[in-house]
């Protein structure tokens, strides 16, 4: 089979200072991944075309199905289908009628839920790192995401997700839904064992409840974002010990929840 695109050209009608000319743009691709686990369909998940086993991981890491990726016996994807079939050694140890078969679509509304699912409150464990960076570094990797927004900047369609080291950049994932660019990000850590109790997270979009929860997940004890916060989100991060950082743009930064990580007392970074 051929390799799935996450882009594809089409013509379009342009208008542009009073006329109109036929020409070729790109635009993203969705894909939609059903997904079963011991032979029960799970969810569909609708997102972008690559990436894909590292999506499901994190997928199922972040609804509480899995805790570690030695728990999968096997994962198989039928990419012309849609399908991803998983096998885990164990059935998860929390009651599968407290998951509700669903599909979840690259929008960033309703469609998913937006609180805890009665697994998120059982799962999730505050956040207790000591970790302290200078406020340039916020406003280092937010540009540095930005740059690497490749897929973004041509079709201005997908959001972006980064993990840093307090010194670089771990991985970057971008997606038609930001939530599924988080557990890329969350699927490539638990496969490789990345530690990340003393790393950070960029996202390109707001910072929602469930960005919030997939962070603390993850275990980086700072979020950042160029966009807004919910109320939610804030409360859920004071209660998991969750820094957030938003609006960073042009030289300045909102922080919202447990401010103590972000020290300007601390020597100027020099890392480019």
């Amino acid at each position: 089979m051929q390799e799935l695109s996450v882009t594809q050209q089409r013509l379009i009608n342009n208008y542009n200072k009073g006329t109109f000319q036929t020409i070729s743009a790109e635009v993203v691709n969705e894909y939609p991944l059903t997904i079963h686990v011991n032979d029960e369909e799970f969810a569909t998940i609708v997102c972008s075309p690559d990436n894909l086993s590292e999506l499901i991981i994190g997928f199922l890491a972040s609804e509480g199905m899995i805790r570690s990726y030695p728990e999968v016996k096997a994962l198989s994807i039928d990419k012309a289908k849609g399908i991803a079939y998983v096998d885990l050694h164990q059935r998860s140890s929390i009651d599968p009628a407290l998951f509700s078969k669903r599909r979840i679509s690259s929008c960033c509304g309703k469609s998913r839920q937006s609180f805890y699912f009665q697994s998120d409150a059982m799962t999730t464990k505050p956040l207790h790192a000591d970790m302290l960076i200078h406020p340039v570094q916020c406003m280092r990797n937010m540009e540095t995401l930005r740059r690497l927004s490749y897929v973004h900047r041509a079709t201005g369609g997908v959001h972006n997700a980064a993990l840093f080291s307090q010194e670089n950049i771990i991985v970057q994932f971008s997606d038609i839904g930001r939530h599924n660019a988080m557990d890329k990000i969350y699927g490539r850590c638990l496969q490789q064992h990345i530690e990340t109790h003393h790393t950070i997270i960029a996202i390109s979009g707001r910072i929602s409840s469930e960005m919030v929860v997939k962070a603390v997940r993850i275990g980086s004890p700072i979020l950042l974002s160029k966009s807004a916060p919910t109320g939610l989100a804030l409360d859920l991060a004071n209660e998991l010990g969750l820094t957030t950082v938003g609006f960073i743009r042009n030289g300045s930064f909102n922080v919202y929840t447990h401010p103590g990580r972000i020290n300007d007392t601390l020597p100027f970074p020099v890392n480019p």
